[in-house]
């Protein structure tokens, strides 16, 4: 048995730190589905989806909040407190970047979506239900190889909205002549690149943790 085996049995069980882990992902997930969900929309109708993103972003900084909160107040930890500020930190970036998008549309009035933000959105999502899924198995660490699946998925999923990201921007430089719709396209589609990027960075930490510990 392991040094770290030794230690995770004779630590108690947490029951702060993972709900809120858990809550926060799950949290990320209801936000880039009702992003997905406004671009698939009139713009007319996406004004209620956007205020529940609102919502939600606010909802995850007050468990990003709580979580560092508890952090101050308890000595023992499940694992590294460096490692659970720099997880909930990295899921909060993602859901800013996801708000952030959201904010950007409505912002600027974006009528018509194009296929590759409703491409960009549904990658979001995805990596969004990755990072769930891994954040979940963080209770026990014994199952390394679905922590560390979904992050390669993630990875992948990055690489991907990279080639969409480009491929976009390309396209409104050649097709677009208005220059006022080229800023606000190029500005909702980087943000929602970044975010996918951040999802790369909650999969990075997700696989230290898993290594470090299993």
């Amino acid at each position: 048995m392991s040094i770290n085996s030794i230690f995770q049995f004779l630590v108690p069980k947490d029951k702060k730190f993972f709900p809120l882990f858990e809550e926060a992902s799950s949290n990320l997930i209801e936000l880039a589905s009702n992003l997905h969900e406004a671009v698939n929309l009139p713009l007319k109708e996406r004004e209620v989806l956007f205020q529940k993103i609102d919502e939600l972003e606010q909802k995850g900084e007050d468990i990003t909040r709580q979580t560092n909160l508890e952090l101050s107040r308890n000595f023992i930890t499940p694992f590294d407190r460096e490692d659970i500020h720099t997880l909930i930190t990295s899921i909060d970036n993602v859901a800013d970047y996801l708000h952030g998008a959201s904010s950007r549309m409505k912002l600027y009035q974006v009528d018509k979506i194009t296929k590759s933000i409703r491409k960009m959105t549904e990658i979001n999502l995805e990596a969004c239900q990755n990072i769930d899924s891994a954040v979940k198995e963080l209770r026990n660490l014994k199952n390394f190889k679905v922590i560390k699946d979904a992050c390669t998925r993630i990875n992948k999923l990055e690489n991907k909205s990279d080639n969409v990201y480009n491929k976009a921007v390309f396209e409104i430089f050649e097709n677009e002549t208005d220059a006022k719709n080229i800023i606000k396209y190029k500005e909702v589609l980087s943000v929602l690149e970044s975010a996918t990027d951040k999802c790369k960075s909650v999969a990075n930490i997700l696989e230290s943790i898993s290594v470090k510990h299993s």
